[in-house]
């Protein structure tokens, strides 16, 4: 027990809710909610979860930059949303797979959103 609260003293604070649109938004949403230190919450794998947000850099829900040039790869409809606190910083994000800036976005956080794509 010890050994774990060791390998998981340098997890961020973090209080999210994450929903994910598997089929495109507009159709059925998946909710869950995430805590980091201490760990909780209702999403899957939380413990892994906030372990990837402690390897995030501090922009990692800023959205991509809008002069920004992007492969035209589709990757897929889905959408998630997060919002809350990472950091002590209010995020407000949202993600989809429409170019290859968006999967490169969603694929850096996939942890957080637990849908098969």
């Amino acid at each position: 027990m010890a050994l774990v609260a060791l390998a998981f003293s340098g997890i961020p604070s973090a209080r999210l809710t994450v929903t994910v649109w598997p089929t495109g938004r507009g159709n059925a949403a998946r909710v869950w909610t995430l805590r980091c230190a201490p760990v909780g919450g209702t999403l899957p794998r939380r413990v892994a979860a906030c372990a990837g947000l402690s390897g995030a850099p501090d922009d990692a829900f800023a959205p991509v930059p809008p002069a920004t040039v992007c492969s035209q790869i589709y990757g897929g409809p889905q959408v998630a949303a997060v919002r809350g606190l990472f950091r002590g910083r209010r995020v407000r994000a949202t993600f989809t797979r429409r170019n290859g800036c968006e999967v490169a976005r969603w694929s850096r956080l996939a942890f957080l959103f637990p849908v098969r794509l």
